[in-house]
């Protein structure tokens, strides 16, 4: 058995992309639309993983994109995705460079959270042993939920 990947749907493809690509850095490696199904199914990997992904040796996001709008509600009932991040610190500073509110800072050098636009909970774990604390993260307050 090998684990293949996890699926998101997400009401804005573009959003969802940006989000996934743009701000957390994942990189587009398959996509497949079906006209009679009226959806899009994109497959996404860290960028470490893109040469195995692509000879399907990598667990992969997948974005499910119904073309015909529908809400969707209780993102996180089904837990998270997690990713491995050279650095914590780097990468959630990254994010809140580009508009994304980090909901569980990593006070502790080693974990945080933040959500996609369709609200699903996304941790980050920094590589290795945990980072030093230090400032602004160590004095920042969770944000929301995670």
């Amino acid at each position: 058995m090998r684990y293949l990947h996890t699926m998101v749907r997400a009401r804005d493809l573009d959003e969802s992309l940006d989000f996934y690509c743009n701000k957390l850095g994942l990189v587009e490696c398959k996509r497949y639309e079906s006209e009679a199904g009226r959806f899009t199914l994109v497959y996404l990997a860290a960028p470490e993983d893109l040469d195995q992904a692509k000879q399907s040796e990598s667990p992969l996001l997948e974005i499910t994109w119904n073309w015909d709008p529908e809400s969707y509600t209780g993102g996180r009932n089904f837990g998270h995705l997690a990713y491995l991040v050279k650095d914590i610190y780097a990468s959630c500073q990254k994010l809140m460079d580009a508009g994304v509110t980090i909901n569980r800072p990593p006070r502790d050098g080693h974990m945080a959270f933040v959500r996609s636009p369709d609200g699903i909970s996304i941790e980050l774990l920094q590589e290795g042993e945990a980072l030093p604390p230090q400032e602004p993260w160590l004095s920042m307050e969770n944000t929301g939920s995670w």
